[in-house]
């Protein structure tokens, strides 16, 4: 989230992404030469969350953008848990639907586990989020087909930003199902050897400290500092905090900066989980926002289309 200078070198998340969207345009149109249709993906809006809205009109707009039919299902935070899997259901039939997105969280009066019981209802062909237990098993056992989002942007941005994955320790501070734990596997996959650390883990500071890549996914805002970070260590930031207090935005970003003038129009700042000061240690550093937050749109895109050309190899609807 640093908006500070530092030795750390900036991985421009953005440029990344809108290089693959870009690659992704002549795909699209020739899977649509192909097969008649473009690729189609759904997504599935439940309840008046401004950041979900805001989250779902840019993958919206992704999404036509690059050629791929897009449509989207807005309804009421009143819509009971039944209403939005059978309406998963009709998708699931639906020969020109190749991708389904349901965007989480879901309202919570549907109720604990409302969510999982929804992405399990997404037929495992069409999960373009890749949050159904066939694609995580997949990923786990390194046959991959639909890989989460979120982290496989952060591969591919390694990838195209020159980072030595193989032979490097990796460390991952979270360990959700949506972005610690495949972010683990996908780390192996490329031969990092890879530390998951949590709230329970001992001495945390001291296994990131070892890591040449270290992932900050745990939720709490500028939680990863200087004293945890190897010097020269490549620090993904995958923390999105929404911060009203206006001390914390000047005491992380300083009286004078830019971030706490935007924070004064907004009455708000999001932030990452990674201090700024951590970009005076850091060797290679990804900014809040700008960093990982426009791969996972750019990733839902390129599964999509993955999607799409997988269900016509098969000639399935599933």
């Amino acid at each position: 989230m640093t908006d500070q200078p530092g030795a750390a070198r900036r991985l421009d998340g953005a440029a990344v992404a809108a290089a693959i969207r870009e690659e992704l345009k002549p795909a699209v149109a020739a899977f649509a030469s192909k097969a008649g249709r473009p690729p189609g993906l759904a997504l599935v809006l439940v309840g008046d969350d401004p950041a979900s809205a805001i989250y779902v009109r840019s993958k919206e707009t992704s999404a036509a953008d690059s050629g791929i039919a897009v449509r989207a299902h807005r309804l009421p935070s009143t819509t009971p848990l039944a209403d939005v899997l059978a309406l998963v259901e009709r998708l699931n039939a639906d020969g020109s639907v190749d991708g389904i997105l349901v965007q989480d969280p879901l309202p919570a009066a549907m109720g604990t586990g409302a969510s999982t019981r929804v992405f399990d209802a997404i037929a495992p062909g069409k999960d373009v989020d890749g949050f159904h237990p066939e694609n995580a098993g997949r990923l786990a056992q390194g046959r991959v087909t639909l890989a989460p989002c979120t982290p496989a942007g952060v591969i591919e941005l390694l990838r195209r930003s020159d980072i030595r994955m193989r032979g490097a320790e990796a460390v991952v501070i979270g360990r959700s199902d949506i972005v610690g734990k495949p972010m683990a596997m996908l780390l192996l996959s490329e031969d990092a050897t890879v530390t998951i650390c949590h709230s329970r883990t001992a001495d945390l500071a001291a296994h990131a400290r070892r890591a040449d890549i270290l992932v900050a996914a745990v939720g709490r805002p500028a939680f990863v500092i200087p004293d945890m970070v190897k010097p020269g260590a490549t620090v993904i930031d995958v923390g999105i905090n929404r911060v009203t207090e206006r001390a914390r935005i000047e005491e992380w970003f300083g009286s004078g900066s830019a971030r706490l003038a935007g924070f004064d129009q907004r009455g708000s700042a999001v932030v990452g989980d990674v201090h700024p000061a951590v970009a005076q240690v850091a060797g290679a550093l990804t900014p809040v926002p700008g960093g990982v937050g426009p791969l996972t749109i750019a990733m839902l895109l390129r599964n999509t289309l993955r999607a799409a050309e997988l269900r016509r190899q098969r000639g399935s609807n599933s």
